[in-house]
C-alpha cells in the first residue's frame, strides 16, 4: 500500500518567466484541505511554507506557528513527509549558500538549517531535505570545487551533530539556478554521504526531471539508490527533454520511462518502511482555477495503474528473451504489455 505526497508549490497561479498568474491564488489552509479529498497524506514542506516571512520572525514566533500548523494536520489526518530549509531565495545566499565564498553567508545558511531542523522536529518528522539549488557556479573560476564540497560536507556534519535523530536527505540536480551543480547526482549523492560522521544518516531523494536533466535514466538511478538502501524519497515528474525543469503530470512525456521507474520501486520493497511516493508536479498554466488539481489527480493515477502494470506483466516471458538474447523480441513484449495487447 502507498503512501503519497506533494508540495503545496505544486498548485500555483501558473506564472512563469513569460508571464504573469493567471489564477486566483488558493491559501495555505485551502489547499492542506484538500489533501485527503485527493488521496494524499504526506505534505513537502519548505522551512517557510510553514512559517511564511519566517526571516523576519523572532525564533519563539517560528516555533509558535510551527506548532499550530501541526495541529491542524493531526486534524486532518496529515504527516509531514519532509521539511526543507529554502535556501535559494535569500539576498544573503545569491552567491549559493554552503559554497558561498563569504564565510559570513555560509555560517546564516547553516543557522536557517539548523532553525529548520528544529521546525522538522516539532512537525514530527526527521527526514530533513536539502536540496543544494545554488551550491554551484556560473563561472568556473569563480569557486574552488575542492573547498566547495569540504564547505558541503561541514554544514552536513554540523547539522548531524545539532540533532541525533535527524536523516539528511540530499536532492540532486546538475543544473537550474546554477549553471554547474558541485551535487548533480545521486552518484555524487552517496559519495558526500561516506563523508560525513554518519553516513547512517544522509540519503537521497531522486526526482524524475532532475536525472533527465543530466542525460540519466530515472529508473536506472532509483536501483543505484535502492542497492545502498538509500533511496529515502522520491519526486515523480515527467520531462520532454533537457531543458528547464518541467514538472510535468508522471508519465505524460514517456510512459515508458515512467513505467520503469515505478517497477524498480515496486519489485525493490520501495514503501515498505513508510517511504513516500512524492509528487513535485506543475499545473498546466491553462488549467481554470477550479480543476487546477488534475495534475495531481494524474499523477497518482498513473502511477497506481503503471503499478497494476508491474504486476501483471509476464516476466516468464521476459526471462525467455533474456535467456535467448532476444532483447528486440523483449523490446515488443514490454511495447504490447503497456498497449494492453
Amino acid at each position: 500500500m502507498y503512501r503519497f505526497s506533494f508540495g503545496p508549490w505544486n498548485i500555483h497561479e501558473g506564472a512563469d518567466p513569460f508571464g504573469p498568474a493567471v489564477r486566483q491564488s488558493y491559501d495555505f489552509q485551502q489547499k492542506l484541505a484538500v489533501y485527503r479529498e485527493l488521496g494524499f497524506e504526506g505534505i513537502q514542506f519548505h522551512d517557510d511554507d510553514i512559517v511564511p516571512d519566517i526571516e523576519q520572525k523572532s525564533y519563539a514566533e517560528i516555533m509558535k506557528e510551527a506548532g499550530a500548523v501541526r495541529r491542524r494536520l493531526d486534524e486532518l489526518g496529515l504527516v509531514a513527509e519532509i521539511v526543507a530549509p529554502r535556501l535559494w531565495e535569500s539576498e544573503r545566499t545569491i552567491d549559493g549558500a554552503f559554497t558561498s565564498n563569504d564565510a559570513k553567508e555560509r555560517a546564516y545558511a547553516i543557522e536557517r538549517s539548523k532553525q529548520a531542523v528544529d521546525i522538522a522536529r516539532e512537525m514530527g518528522t526527521n527526514n530533513f531535505v536539502l536540496w543544494l539549488a545554488r551550491e554551484g557556479t556560473y563561472i568556473r573560476e569563480a569557486k574552488n570545487p575542492v573547498d566547495s564540497v569540504n564547505y558541503i560536507v561541514d554544514a552536513m556534519n554540523q547539522l548531524l551533530e545539532y540533532d541525533s535523530n535527524i536523516r539528511i536527505l540530499i536532492e540532486p540536480k546538475p543544473n537550474e539556478p546554477m549553471d554547474h551543480a558541485y551535487i548533480p547526482t545521486i552518484g555524487h549523492t552517496l559519495a558526500l554521504a561516506y563523508r560525513t560522521i554518519d553516513p547512517k544518516r544522509v540519503g537521497g531523494l531522486i526526482e524524475t526531471a532532475h536525472c533527465i536533466l543530466a542525460g540519466l535514466d530515472p529508473s536506472d538511478e532509483m536501483g543505484y539508490a535502492l542497492s545502498f538502501d538509500k533511496l529515502w524519497s522520491v519526486h515523480l515528474n515527467d520531462q520532454n527533454g533537457l531543458k528547464y525543469d518541467q514538472d510535468k503530470s508522471f508519465g505524460s512525456d514517456n510512459l515508458r520511462r515512467a513505467f520503469n521507474q515505478v517497477r524498480v520501486l515496486e519489485e525493490n520493497g520501495y514503501g515498505k518502511n513508510g517511504e513516500f511516493v512524492g509528487l513535485d508536479v506543475k499545473v498546466m498554466r491553462t488549467q481554470p482555477r477550479d480543476i487546477s488539481y488534475k495534475h495531481l489527480e494524474n499523477s497518482k493515477k498513473m502511477f497506481l495503474h503503471l503499478v497494476d502494470k508491474v504486476r501483471t506483466y509476464d516476466k516468464e516471458a521476459e526471462r525467455q528473451f533474456i535467456a535467448a538474447r532476444d532483447y528486440e523480441g523483449l523490446d515488443l513484449h514490454v511495447l504490447e504489455h503497456l498497449m494492453g495487447r
